[in-house]
């Protein structure tokens, strides 16, 4: 009687790890292309890795490189996770007073916050401005929602319209 118990309860907790394991393999099914992602996006912008994130990008999963170059710069490199290729390369500058983000923004801080919490009720804890690799400067803000995930989302400064929209799974580094 014990014995069976015991078999019983081996068994479930195999059938769970079993099921855990084919759920992670399906939810990361890009890892295989970590290191490779990396590789990649040191070779676009050469520095130091100071954050990487994985988000979920129009339904593909993304690896985010946040590096810092030799002139204490930093870059937002993205590299498609179940391919190893790189999709984008933003700048980050320090604000509205960069030449080159002040001089595209028409709308004001205020205003993106306004949009971004519109589309995504919670907490905003981090902001980010941003050069895009076509020249557009956006507000980038990431959000604890309401539903507890984690969502970035990008303004254009010019225009106040939503340019990118994802959902962080997971980062690792400096903030």
């Amino acid at each position: 009687m014990l014995i069976d118990k015991i078999v019983k309860f081996q068994f479930i907790i195999i059938i769970l790890v079993f099921s855990v394991s084919v759920y992670a393999d399906n939810y990361y099914s890009g890892s295989q292309y970590f290191e490779k992602c990396m590789s990649e996006a040191v070779k676009v912008k050469q520095g130091n890795i100071i954050k990487i994130e994985l988000k979920r990008e129009n339904n593909m999963l993304v690896y985010e490189y946040d590096i810092r170059d030799e002139d204490n710069r930093d870059w937002d490199v993205e590299c498609q996770a179940d391919t190893g290729e790189i999709i984008e390369l933003e700048r980050e500058v320090f604000g509205i007073y960069d030449k080159a983000f002040h001089s595209y923004m028409k709308i004001n801080l205020e205003q993106a916050k306004t949009i971004a919490l519109q589309k995504y009720p919670g907490e905003i804890i981090e902001i980010e401005y941003e050069i895009e690799e076509d020249g557009r400067a956006v507000y980038e803000f990431d959000i604890d929602t309401e539903d507890d995930k984690e969502m970035k989302i990008e303004i254009d400064a010019a225009s106040g319209n939503i340019h990118e929209e994802t959902e962080e799974l997971w980062q690792i580094g400096y903030e």
